[in-house]
């Protein structure tokens, strides 16, 4: 087999807010912060499992939630976190585009490439 067959495309989705002027969006990193919080209850263990210091985290998510004019988080100070409502369908959403667009990257890649 050649070179080209240990190749593998990435799909790196986004969600913005066109009216918005913030170069903020909603991709990967979120998503993956947002999963945390939804395994662990907390925005503190989700940036800890990514090697991210809280404060980091803290600041993507604010700068997420502005950027898009939606709230992500429920916050309860010392309780943790969870994902509100809207986060919750915003990453529902995020996950099944992303990995329909990664399959369908990956079959076409495999398909040009013979």
């Amino acid at each position: 087999m050649n070179k080209l067959g240990n190749l593998r495309p990435t799909i790196r989705l986004s969600i913005t807010n066109p009216a918005s002027d913030s170069g903020s969006m909603f991709g990967r990193g979120i998503a993956n912060l947002c999963l945390g919080v939804r395994e662990t209850g907390s925005l503190n263990a989700a940036a800890k499992s990514m090697g991210m210091a809280y404060s980091k985290a803290w600041r993507i998510v604010k700068n997420t939630e502005a950027a898009l004019d939606i709230q992500l988080l429920d916050r309860d100070g010392a309780h943790g976190s969870t994902l509100t409502e809207a986060g919750d369908k915003i990453l529902d959403a995020y996950v099944a585009i992303n990995d329909k667009l990664q399959e369908q990257a990956e079959k076409e890649f495999a398909r040009i490439l013979g």
